[in-house]
């Protein structure tokens, strides 16, 4: 497995793979990998004739009272699990921008599909987020993308931005990897105390109480929504948002018919956590 961590280097091992007729598949992630992230990496080894994953907690998604410092990380760790794997090649660039890690002119503006859930909560996150994934597949430059359906909007941001800037890149959306007792994996787990834990449950739970009322006949979205916001609070779960949304286009719905997104942002002791599942409504 090879290790690179400057981009003239990346990008001449990329061309030089696609250069012999491989496809090249990519897996973007900012490390301290678990379970859903090999999950991609997986995927992307089937799909593909080699695979590069990059490691870099991205400076520009996080606003100044965020969790960037304390962002779990253990390089050494995700480098073993990896090479396991089989991945061909990882990408672990000190810095992905010209000077100062948000001093630069040129940014990635993403549109409507940005626009609500994380987009209203965290301002200026997308633009982050676009903007470093466009800067990882101009180094890389993948055939094939996988990214986690955790992280949905992202998904769905990532693939709008391929599609309108024709990079000519297949994004690939892959379902949420969650724990025995249903939590969504995700690095900010670790972050959780063993009562945050506990609780934390409330959040995959919230989900059922969802899709049992939905499939029960209910049709309004604040109906819905206010029985999943009980759940989470009884829990001790600080709401950031409970949404109904269109699963293509992110906007809003009120009546629950179609093709559906419920998505959830709640804290416990600070540390914020996603999840959402898709529920078509006939």
């Amino acid at each position: 497995m090879e290790r690179l961590s400057d981009t003239d280097s990346m990008r001449a091992w990329s061309r030089a793979q696609r250069a012999t007729g491989r496809r090249v598949g990519f897996v973007p992630t900012m490390g301290y990998l678990h379970e859903g992230h090999l999950s991609l990496v997986v995927e992307a080894l089937a799909r593909t004739d080699v695979v590069v994953v990059s490691i870099y907690v991205n400076p520009t998604q996080f606003a100044p009272h965020e969790d960037f410092a304390v962002y779990p990380r253990d390089l050494e760790g995700d480098l073993s699990k990896l090479r396991a794997l089989g991945c061909h090649a990882v990408f672990t660039p000190e810095r992905l921008y010209a000077s100062a890690d948000a001093a630069q002119e040129t940014w990635i503006e993403p549109g409507p599909t940005a626009a609500p859930l994380c987009g209203a909560s965290r301002p200026g996150f997308f633009r982050g987020v676009a903007t470093v994934v466009a800067k990882l597949f101009h180094i890389v430059e993948p055939d094939v993308a996988i990214f986690g359906k955790k992280d949905y909007q992202q998904w769905r941001v990532i693939s709008a931005m391929v599609r309108d800037l024709d990079m000519g890149i297949e994004v690939v959306g892959m379902p949420t990897v969650r724990e025995s007792d249903g939590l969504a994996m995700s690095s900010r787990n670790s972050r959780l105390s063993t009562e945050q834990r506990e609780a934390a449950v409330a959040v995959p739970g919230s989900l059922v109480i969802a899709t049992k009322m939905v499939a029960g006949g209910q049709r309004s979205a604040a109906e819905v929504s206010a029985a999943m916001r009980r759940h989470l609070e009884a829990a001790g779960g600080a709401v950031d948002y409970i949404a109904w949304v269109d699963a293509e286009t992110l906007g809003p719905v009120a009546e629950l018919r179609g093709a559906l997104l419920v998505a959830v942002a709640v804290a416990f002791g600070g540390v914020r956590l996603i999840d959402n599942r898709e529920i078509p409504v006939p």
